[in-house]
């Protein structure tokens, strides 16, 4: 997608499409959950390794995506990770490095809730990392990238996308919601209040890390039915491309053995 196209989708508050009712976004809920468990199957089968990611703005529902995304999965061959602000013995380090140790194993998905593109998003906003810096974290990103590519890692990267108003209209909804009101943080509020300065840091994080092999896909969740299901299915898309998806397959000596086992036993 050109930057181009990005930034209006950014920008215009009537592009979010929505699904016809509850009872397609779960028929298209079920499908999209059925194939990732057909691409975790592959990747438990064939030994790959995959990594999504996602960013976007507080409240845009990367937490209720992920619950969607894992569902069906095998709780053994997936691991989400939660990102936050780097331990104190984590910003003695490169800011990569604790990205490194979360990298995929063998036969394995790693789901992040927000990744290393805070060192360009919330850090320059906020005034936490001098400009130099935060100029130079392109590259470094585009090449620790290319080394996960270049290691085999499938590369999912979404931006999951509401509007200002649809943002304070779900602070209320947590707000009015005691399971849900712990969620809110004076850190939300004041996001909120710079939104317009968040946007030319995400115009050019996708100007400037939006690549070939791995490119930003912006999910417009305004409608959530709609954002959960476009997110699954990319995800789906990009894990699953040129992969042979079909069961894995047992041999016939094994299958032979079981039949008999349970003959024997009627």
């Amino acid at each position: 997608m050109a930057k181009t196209n990005k930034q209006k989708l950014l920008n215009n508050p009537d592009h979010h499409p929505k699904l016809k009712d509850k009872a397609t976004f779960e028929k298209e809920l079920a499908r999209a959950q059925t194939r990732l468990l057909a691409v975790q199957q592959s990747y438990l089968d064939k030994g790959l390794r995959g990594l999504v990611l996602l960013e976007g703005w507080d409240c845009a529902g990367k937490g209720g995506i992920i619950r969607r995304l894992t569902t069906k999965l095998d709780p053994r061959a997936f691991r989400v990770w939660p990102i936050s602000a780097p331990s104190a013995a984590e910003k003695g380090e490169h800011y990569l490095q604790r990205f490194w140790r979360r990298i995929p194993e063998a036969g394995t998905i790693s789901i992040f809730d927000r990744s290393w593109y805070g060192r360009v998003l919330v850090e320059p906003v906020e005034g936490l990392t001098a400009p130099k810096v935060v100029a130079r974290a392109y590259g470094e990103i585009n090449d620790f990238e290319k080394m996960l590519l270049a290691d085999g890692i499938r590369l999912v990267k979404l931006f999951i996308h509401i509007t200002p108003d649809e943002q304070l209209k779900r602070f209320k909804e947590r707000l009015d919601d005691p399971y849900k009101r712990w969620k809110l943080t004076a850190d939300d509020l004041r996001n909120h209040e710079k939104w317009d300065r968040y946007l030319p840091y995400i115009a050019k994080m996708f100007e400037q890390t939006s690549t070939k092999r791995a490119p930003w896909t912006i999910v417009n969740a305004n409608y959530k039915w709609f954002g959960r299901v476009t997110a699954l299915n990319e995800i789906a898309d990009r894990l699953g491309r040129g992969i042979d998806l079909s069961p894995p397959k047992i041999s016939e000596a094994l299958a032979k053995q079981i039949e008999d086992l349970v003959a024997a036993q009627a």
